[in-house]
Order: C-alpha cells, then structure tokens, then sequence
C-alpha cells in the first residue's frame, strides 16, 4: 500500500509540474512576474527564495495539486505594475491560462509514444494496420463486480488457454460459446496469469447488467502491437486525440444524467481511488503505467479547462466575461468567487475520498 501511495504521488507530481511548468514558462516569457511555483498545496513545507529571480520555490503539505502563483492574477496591484498578471492584454492571459491545459496534452502525447515504443497490449480482432503485432492471445478484459466470474477468480488479464478443454481461435467464437450456456453448467478455464497456469470452474448464472444467463466478463483477441519508429509519434498524438474525445464524451453523459435526476451514471474517484488504480497499472507494467498516466494527464487537461471557479476554465471565463461586458469583473469580487470555488472542490475531494475509502473497506 505504502508503494502504491509512492507510485501515485510520484505520477501525479509529473502531470502536476508539466501543468504548471506551462504557466510559468509561459508567463516569464510573456512577460508577467511569476511569484511563487508551489508543488502541493500549503501549509509550507519547505520553500526557497531565488534572489535572482525573486522567485519563491514551495513543497507543501497537501500532495494533491500544485499553483503558480503570478503577481496581480487575483486583481492586486493591477493598476500599478506593468509586470501584473491583470495589467496584460486578454490575448496574453488566455495563453498564459491555457498553457498548462495545454502542457497536459503534450505530457500525454508523450507518455503514449514512449508505451508505443515499447509496443502496447491492444484488442487485434480483425486488425489490419501498418504495425506488426506479436504474442496474440485470447485475453479477459474486463469483469464485472459480483459477477459469477470475479466470484470464482478470474481477472482481468487473465489469459485464456482453454474453456471446457477447447482451444478458441478467435474471441468472437469464445463468445458465442460462452452467450449459449445454460445455467449452473460448469465452466473450466484453463488460464494463465503472470507466471502461473491453473484452472478455475466458474457456474453461470444470471447477470443483471447483460440481462442474461453469462459470467460476467468479456474476452478479446490481445496481442502486442509495434509501429514503425515514424508512425510512433503520429500514433501517439491520435491516441490523445481519440482519448480526449472519449473523455469528453463520458464526461457530458455524466452531466445530462445528473441533471435529468438520474445520478452520475458512473463511479467517481478521488485520490484515493486513483491511487489504487495507478498501483494497478503499475502491476500489470511500465507499459501500463505509462498509458494509465496518459489518460490521468488528459483528465487533467480537461477538468482544469471546464468553467468552474478557481480552475483554469473559471478564469478563462471571467476574461470571456471581460471581453464580452467591454470592463473587468472587479477584482475582489473575481478572488471571492474564486476561493469559494476552491473550498468547494476541496469539499468535493474530501466527499469522493470518503467514497474511495468505503469502497477499499468493501
């Protein structure tokens, strides 16, 4: 538990910093005087004035965040200091704002052109790219919670050798056989996970969310692909795109289920819970790991741009409002609105952790 936390902090403070690092670069080199660059939130820990900069360096004690902190970005100091955040043009600050939605994108391009380089695990059913692929094999991809699988055993990764003593050439034949058992019909699998090959007997039974008699999992042809070294990082700018279009899918069918009263219409995590599936990630390896970073970083990406008070979006926004009104919103009117929105997210956190550590205790 104690590496998973490690593991997570250490992942998390990557995305954190390149998000950061694209304020603050983008900021010196446009002129506005940045005065602090924390990692965390505070209370302090440890901080660092350059005297050549005049720049103050923070770690601080809450691990979850980080800020760069520029002068006059809450409206202070405005009128006086050329160097001010609020004195440059909107142009200006909407690059400034958006340099670090910005950096989280190229982080996640990178990670996944990095993976690629290695070669990634993918679904290859009927695959007919420009890359090669190797070590195929018929693998289980997902389980479902208290489905009849995950109560015998099975996982996910779990690569199937046989069921009921047949070898499948294709996943779409497995699954035909698997959609025609009857139930309590005995199931053998003849798996092998990480080093080891064992059999596991699973009975089906009815599963709510297929409305029928099954396992509880799904299962695909997997097989390891490696691109040419040039198409690595084309392949790695589409995954990001293709990623961030999916996010943002999920993200808008979450908010119309929410506002037409029917819940999120999907878990939620909060540290916690990203912790747990970064130790996931890591166990199944570096591959992994680094596309499972990937995903968080444009997570990232897209939570910060999203108009709510105290992210990058909620600032955008009061310059969209500026823009539009032809004046700037009154600048302790703007930090009031924006502190409010930073305790309630920080209200939200402490809610979905609670949530998170609930679910480690089921």
């Amino acid at each position: 538990m104690i590496w998973t936390v490690i593991l997570f902090l250490l992942v998390l403070s990557v995305l954190v910093l390149a998000h950061e690092w694209g304020h603050f670069v983008t900021a010196r080199k446009l002129g506005v005087k940045v005065e602090e660059f924390g990692l965390g939130y505070p209370p302090r820990v440890f901080s660092w004035l350059s005297k050549k900069t005049g720049i103050r360096w923070s770690l601080n004690a809450i691990p979850i965040g980080g800020f760069v902190k520029m002068l006059g970005e809450n409206g202070d100091q405005c009128p006086r200091d050329p160097e001010s955040f609020c004195a440059q043009p909107k142009k200006v600050r909407f690059t400034i704002l958006f340099a670090g939605v910005f950096m989280n994108m190229i982080a996640a391009a990178v990670f996944f052109t990095i993976a690629l380089g290695f070669g990634v695990s993918a679904i290859v059913e009927d695959y007919s790219g420009n890359a090669t692929v190797e070590d195929r094999a018929l693998e289980i991809t997902q389980v479902l919670e208290a489905s009849p699988a995950q109560i015998a055993g099975l996982e996910m990764g779990d690569r199937i050798i046989s069921i009921n003593g047949e070898a499948f050439t294709s996943g779409e034949l497995a699954r035909d056989y698997l959609f025609s058992l009857s139930e309590n019909t005995v199931v053998d699998f003849s798996i092998v996970r990480g080093n080891e090959s064992f059999m596991v007997p699973v009975v089906p039974s009815y599963v709510e969310e297929i409305d029928h008699i099954g396992l509880g999992i799904a299962l695909y042809e997997t097989g390891v692909v490696h691109y040419k070294w040039y198409m690595i990082p084309i392949e790695g700018i589409r995954l990001t795109a293709w990623y961030t279009k999916m996010i943002c899918l999920g993200l808008f069918g979450m908010i119309v289920s929410a506002v037409s009263g029917n819940g999120l219409g999907a878990d939620v995590s909060g540290p916690i819970g990203i912790a747990v599936m970064t130790g996931q990630a890591a166990k199944m390896g570096f591959v992994y790991l680094l596309q499972f970073g990937a995903i968080l970083s444009i997570n990232l990406a897209i939570l910060n741009i999203l108009p709510i008070p105290a992210l990058d979006g909620g600032r955008i926004l009061f310059l969209i409002i500026e823009a539009i009104s032809g004046r700037p919103v009154n600048g302790k009117v703007e930090a009031i609105i924006h502190n409010i929105g930073f305790l309630l997210l920080m209200l939200l956190v402490l809610v979905v952790t609670y949530k998170d550590v609930l679910g480690l205790f089921k």
